[in-house]
């Protein structure tokens, strides 16, 4: 049985563009949703993304939840623009 990686995608709009990630409105965060390996979360990301593709505020992330678990790892977020 293959191991699960925990992978959670979400997104909103940031309030700035500068590089630095605060969002808008943490109430109106999208969680997509949360997936057993990067490549269903990856494509999950991109549907995201693309259905956003208009909104230049609008960033989705994914976060690999597994990592949490792993004491010799930390927390680290892959933003994908």
């Amino acid at each position: 049985m293959t191991k699960q990686l925990l992978h959670l995608v979400f997104g909103g709009d940031l309030k700035d563009l500068s590089g630095k990630v605060e969002f808008k409105d943490l109430d109106r965060l999208d969680v997509v949703g949360i997936y057993p390996n990067y490549a269903d979360a990856f494509k999950a990301w991109r549907s995201a993304a693309q259905r956003t593709v208009d909104s230049a505020q609008t960033r989705y992330y994914i976060v690999h939840m597994h990592r949490l678990f792993d004491p010799e790892h930390g927390l680290e977020i892959d933003q994908e623009d």
